[in-house]
């Protein structure tokens, strides 16, 4: 067999056909440049990217960012104001962030939320008034310019949100102290109402991905049976990446979704869906499902392994 580029070589293996050798990549926002990369480059090493194949524009919703102090801490303040009311959110910023790439720090952290946008009843309604005023609007410069540059290297895929349900638990709710699942016992309307708004919002945004040049589309769902159990996995879950799958197998796009948590309680479910490729699954000793054990359960999707961090604590020789 021929030696295969890069990009042909993971290609080849996640549609289940034979490559010359195992695929190995790096995502190129995680990749620290330099001569550790360039070497690794040199033995053969990949690099995949991400890039979003779109715009978002809100109407009648006004954004803006502001650097407050709470408990001596500074925190950006993102406000957004709408006819029926305003929501916030507080993000903590470590140095570096919007002066490097990939909305990372110096030390490649991203910021993380420490007051979210939902903490009250009353705030579902405002957000389902931005969702249902957030207009996606199909912008592919970025995805070609990445194609361009990374040429044979590897592969450019669309970079999409999280699932609407996810939206929730990890980003406008958050699962922390288990407020998303106080909220869904407490308020099961409102989280069911605004879940179903996302639901129908993203629908235009499937038609974009699926037009884009990009031959994957990545939905960064994070997943983690903790969290997103086998229950809430299936009622919320499952019917999403099947209306997604639907709009994306009509142009011949591959559809992936980012498990990297904890997988075994849901790898039946995750079996009975129509995703194309299970990425970042993380064995133990950080996950806890075996490669060997998720292969043999899903035959029909390409598995892109995720390397556990934890193996670093651990030494070279391991």
């Amino acid at each position: 067999m021929a030696e295969m580029t890069r990009r042909e070589r993971i290609m080849a293996a996640t549609r289940k056909q034979r490559a010359d050798k195992l695929p190995f990549f790096h995502y190129w926002r995680h990749s620290q440049w330099g001569w550790a990369e360039r070497e690794c480059r040199n033995r053969g090493m990949g690099l995949n990217m991400e890039r979003p194949p779109y715009v978002t524009k809100y109407h009648d919703v006004n954004v803006t960012e502001q650097r407050v102090s709470i408990n001596g801490q500074p925190v950006v303040r993102r406000t957004y104001t709408t006819p029926i009311g305003s929501i916030y959110e507080d993000e903590h910023r470590e140095p570096g962030v919007g002066l490097w790439y990939s909305n990372r720090s110096w030390k490649s952290i991203t910021p993380w939320v420490t007051s979210r946008l939902i903490r009250t009843p009353d705030d579902y309604r405002i957000m389902k008034f931005i969702v249902e005023h957030t207009e996606y609007v199909a912008d592919y410069f970025p995805i070609e310019q990445a194609m361009d540059w990374l040429g044979e290297e590897g592969v450019v895929m669309d970079s999409l949100p999280h699932s609407p349900m996810q939206m929730l638990m990890i980003h406008w709710v958050g699962s922390e102290e288990g407020r998303f699942f106080f909220h869904l016992a407490d308020y099961p309307d409102l989280v069911e109402d605004l879940y179903r708004a996302v639901s129908k919002s993203r629908e235009p945004l499937y038609e974009i991905a699926a037009k884009s040049p990009a031959p994957v589309s990545m939905c960064g769902d994070n997943i983690d049976g903790v969290l997103a159990n086998p229950k809430l996995f299936q009622k919320y879950f499952m019917p999403e990446y099947e209306k997604q799958a639907r709009v994306l197998h009509q142009r011949g796009k591959l559809m992936a979704v980012h498990m990297d948590g904890r997988l075994r309680v849901l790898k039946e479910l995750i079996g009975k869906t129509p995703i194309d490729i299970v990425e970042a699954v993380h064995p133990p000793p950080m996950g806890d499902l075996p490669l060997a054990e998720a292969l043999s359960l899903w035959p029909d999707k390409a598995v892109w392994a995720g390397f556990p961090g934890a193996v670093y604590a651990l030494g070279p020789q391991e």
